[in-house]
């Protein structure tokens, strides 16, 4: 096996790609990048009933949107290809019987029927099936059968399965890069399935060979994998071929940390578990994505690598190439790792600040024109405003809609809170102290308006909120200076006028 680090993420094209997924995808993309490796993508599609169109297009694209895109894989053959097992099916019979000649398989003529009558038994009395070497000897398989009959069954044309024989009486010492020494009977395991009656090899058969062949020397996949490492090693054993090094990831747990989180806890909890918006082919069902959600994917990186990793510093952002620094397999978790959707809009917000003030500005742009809204508000000042509470691209809008559209109602609330008797005369007297200001900047109202509030021997308050209410329509927003500073003096006295006739 080659000394070059090479690793696979395989996922299924069964539909879209869960976030447990692009963490797997994530994880074999930083180790490769730390061991200066190949990051190959293999789409494993055996499975063809389950096989939905889009699939394998939707994998590529959220791993590119994500910045983790693959370096070896569908239309980027370095020589290892295809990589699609559906387009490798020719490759899999000849080790199937491989292992048929060697004594390690056997050819299996069992009926679902006849399964489901030994199962069926087994339940009556208390009992648990499973096809292995306390009776495979007794089944419809080629160990019970003469050559003739097995050969004269397979010309018949009677469908078989290929099973692989497990060894008996032996503990296997296996070795996990995250879990450390694992021991196994192998008279608990069960002879599993490695070609099918379709002429498809089970993903057992097919992803050992498939690594073999493309030379993989790491395996990083997710937990559900690892009560299969044993039946991997033997097959790697009876091929007398070299294993690679295996990791198994945690589950990603849903927040309240029961049971591995999935499509429905994204729709009852308002939050998404994929990476791009998908829409099921047969029902039309939309889930969402985070790149649809707005969130930006180094915010998402960043967050799916503290599902089961950290760095054993305080830090928590960290960019793409300080997750490739810093990635050490020794220091993902073995226990499941709970997912909090709050921690997914944290780092979302930390990445949504850093980004230049020109990129804010294109957006409420966008924003703007989707509105049909046409201003001549300086839009740097609106968004130096607002941009601290925002989280997503959407709140400068949200945050700001009050500048672009003046209230036309009042929350009651607020009014009840602050618009008081005396409060009309207070803001007709002030709408005649800002109309003689003429250096309308923030500084200048705010030192202005303050020294006149002191003057009257009045609370702050009495004006403030009343002032707030005319501006925003309720008690919320950021700095009513600001606010005044950007509306202009014409607008900021109009809004103060129209609350005084309207309450």
């Amino acid at each position: 096996m080659t000394k070059n680090t090479r690793v696979r993420f395989a996922p299924s094209p069964t539909g879209p790609l869960h976030i447990g997924g692009v963490r797997t995808a994530l994880f074999n993309y930083l180790f490769t990048k730390k061991n200066n490796g190949t990051f190959v993508l293999r789409i494993e599609d055996t499975d063809e009933k389950r096989f939905v169109p889009g699939a394998e297009d939707y994998i590529i694209e959220a791993l590119n949107w994500c910045n983790i895109p693959f370096d070896e894989g569908p239309g980027k053959d370095s020589g290892f290809g295809p990589y699609r097992q559906s387009e490798r099916k020719h490759l899999y019979k000849q080790y199937a019987d491989q292992l048929i000649e060697n004594g390690y398989a056997y050819y299996a003529f069992d009926t679902a029927d006849e399964l489901d009558a030994y199962r069926k038994k087994d339940e009556s009395e208390g009992k648990t099936f499973i096809y292995n070497w306390h009776n495979r000897e007794k089944l419809n398989n080629s160990l019970t059968l003469s050559e003739n009959k097995i050969q004269e069954k397979i010309n018949s044309g009677d469908p078989y399965v290929i099973r692989f024989k497990c060894p008996t009486n032996e503990t296997l010492h296996l070795k996990d890069e995250i879990r450390g020494d694992i021991k196994i009977d192998t008279n608990i395991l069960d002879d599993k399935v490695l070609f099918k009656s379709d002429g498809m090899p089970t993903y057992h058969l097919a992803n050992i060979v498939d690594d073999h062949l493309m030379e993989i020397t790491h395996v990083i996949r997710g937990e559900e994998w690892l009560p299969s490492l044993a039946l991997h090693i033997l097959l790697y054993r009876c091929f007398n071929w070299e294993a690679p090094s295996f990791s198994h990831l945690p589950l990603i747990l849903k927040p309240n940390g029961k049971g591995k989180l999935g499509k429905r806890d994204g729709i009852e909890g308002g939050f998404p578990v994929f990476p791009l918006q998908w829409t099921d082919p047969k029902t039309n069902e939309i889930a969402s994505g985070y790149r649809e959600d707005g969130y930006l994917p180094q915010a998402v990186i960043n967050m799916l690598a503290f599902l089961g990793w950290n760095p054993g510093t305080e830090q928590e952002l960290f960019s793409l190439q300080e997750l490739t620094h810093e990635f050490d397999l020794t220091r993902v978790h073995k226990a499941g790792a709970k997912f909090d959707p709050n921690k997914s809009k944290w780092f979302q917000q930390q990445y949504f600040q850093q980004l230049d003030a020109s990129v804010h500005v294109e957006q409420l742009k966008q924003l703007l024109s989707y509105k049909n809204i046409s201003t001549s508000f300086d839009l740097t000042e609106v968004v130096d405003l607002v941009k601290e509470r925002a989280v997503f691209s959407k709140d400068l809008w949200d945050l700001s809609s009050f500048l672009f559209i003046a209230p036309s109602e009042y929350e009651e609330k607020a009014i009840k809170k602050a618009w008081k008797e005396d409060t009309p005369a207070l803001m007709h007297e002030l709408t005649r102290i800002l109309g003689d200001i003429s250096d309308f900047t923030s500084n200048n109202v705010s030192n202005i308006v303050k020294g006149w509030i002191k003057a009257k021997e009045i609370g702050f308050g009495k004006v403030m909120m009343p002032l707030r209410i005319a501006f925003v329509g309720s008690l919320q927003g950021p700095d009513l200076f600001e606010i005044a500073a950007i509306l202009g003096k014409q607008e900021t006295i109009k809004r103060i006028e129209s609350a005084i006739e309207t309450l």
